[in-house]
């Protein structure tokens, strides 16, 4: 449901029409301006076929349909995006025009793949130690990393860590960051054990994720916390979720299957709603009118109402779309249309739970302490939800709920907190939240 330029996707490899010639075999990047962002490109030219890559949406190997290539100039089509690129070799540089659903911009590429810098990304040998575990929920098996300081005891605590949306591994890598893993290292080096795990179908997991909702991956979560407890190894144990993870960290402390909780960017508003909003930020990050937004997202309240209640009763979604605009009188863009005709049909089992889903309920059943912590630049998940989960948590000393300034979703320093700037931010995850989440875990394992 996110609005962007190039979309992400994985594609069989189409073959080039023309040889390639030697001195443009190979990759080229550069920076594609649209607006008020800017996106990392990358052609990628060699004999067997060219591919195109937008490392800041994660999107790969988007193949590439060639029409014409020669010794110092190069034209292709990319059918997946309804793009053309056009350029010539000018003084080493690939310089022409990116063209997209009728819009034209200019784009130069400079010879070589995209420079990626990752700092913290935790890197051998460690001061602490390692071991690769596997831990069952009935069918499905998951395997992770168990990263326990030197000298654990029964006294350490340990920490289950759960991602967010969509399949993810275990260190929840997105655009070459692994915020899992850097916090895992951070608490190690902290004096606090740490289990993070991929996801089912994920990686090396079993199982099948295609029709799972956020109440599978909470109950692999549970098996996570079952798993800890049958080692019998560690002092208290909590659990630390990320985002849609923080909803699982809700329901397993209300269920009193954890000791104490860390929420990371948790929604706490039901499903539809957060979505909405989601939607309203980028589109006027974007710049898009108002009147359009509000159009948009009248049409949007009205698709989740049918996913969540009354989605069998569609017959074809694109007609049912068309009288919704024409209904508003006809304001959104047929690009906007189609778009909503796209999320209404889509077969997604854990959409239809999401919709649905209100976290509200847990987050007041909740009496273990909790550390609920957000960015202020957060556009997924806005900072307002730490109001409403400040407003449920019962009171007691031994809760945090805050919000960090100039933090994006991810708990990286930012400028816009869009998702566009994840991949050109360094940064994995802020030093002081990491030294907050282990002064915090450190106090609750020795209070009483």
């Amino acid at each position: 449901m996110k609005r962007t330029l190039i979309a992400s996707a994985a594609w069989l490899l189409c073959g080039c029409l023309a040889v390639v010639a030697g001195n443009l075999t190979g990759a080229w990047n550069g920076k594609l301006t649209v607006g008020p962002q800017s996106l990392t490109i990358v052609l990628n030219i060699s004999e067997n076929g060219c591919t195109l890559d937008s490392p800041d949406q994660g999107a790969k190997g988007i193949p590439c349909e060639t029409r014409y290539l020669s010794a110092d100039s190069v034209n292709v089509e990319i059918p997946a995006i309804n793009a053309r690129y056009a350029a010539r070799l000018t003084d080493g540089r690939l310089s022409g025009r990116f063209t997209q659903m009728g819009f034209s911009f200019p784009l130069v590429l400079e010879p070589g793949e995209a420079v990626v810098e990752r700092p913290q990304t935790p890197r051998p040998p460690f001061d602490y130690v390692t071991r690769e575990v596997e831990f069952a929920n009935g069918d499905v098996v998951l395997s992770g990393t168990l990263s326990m300081p030197k000298g654990c005891n029964s006294s350490t605590p340990v920490v289950l860590m759960v991602t967010g949306s969509g399949l993810q591994n275990r260190d929840e890598e997105v655009f070459d960051h692994r915020p899992f893993a850097v916090i895992a290292d951070y608490l190690a080096r902290s004096g606090i054990a740490s289990l993070r795990y991929d996801d089912r179908g994920c990686s090396s997991s079993t199982g099948d994720a295609s029709q799972a909702t956020t109440a599978d991956f909470g109950s692999d979560a549970a098996a996570g916390i079952r798993y800890l407890r049958e080692l019998d190894q560690f002092g208290k144990i909590g659990v630390l979720g990320h985002s849609e993870g923080g909803l699982i960290a809700f329901g397993l402390a209300a269920a009193d299957d954890v000791d104490f909780a860390i929420t990371l960017a948790s929604p706490a508003m039901r499903g539809d709603s957060l979505l909405l909003a989601q939607n309203a930020l980028l589109l006027r990050l974007n710049g898009t009118p108002q009147p359009l937004i509000d159009s948009y997202l009248d049409a949007l309240a009205v698709i989740f109402d049918q996913r969540a209640n009354h989605r069998k009763h569609i017959a074809d979604a694109s007609v049912f779309v068309d009288s919704i605009a024409m209904a508003q009188g006809g304001k959104l863009p047929r690009a906007a249309v189609d778009n909503l005709a796209t999320v209404l049909a889509e077969e997604n089992a854990w959409l239809d739970y999401f919709l649905a889903y209100s976290p509200r309920a847990d987050i007041a059943s909740t009496k273990c302490p909790v550390m609920a912590i957000g960015g202020g630049k957060d556009m997924q998940v806005p900072p307002e939800n730490l109001a409403i989960i400040k407003s449920l948590l019962p009171t007691g000393g031994h809760n945090v709920v805050n919000v960090y300034d100039g933090l994006n979703h991810l708990f990286q320093h930012c400028t816009t907190g869009s998702y566009m700037e994840y991949n050109t931010i360094t940064e994995t995850f802020s030093p002081e939240v990491l030294e907050d989440i282990a002064g915090w875990i450190t106090a609750q394992a020795t209070a009483e």
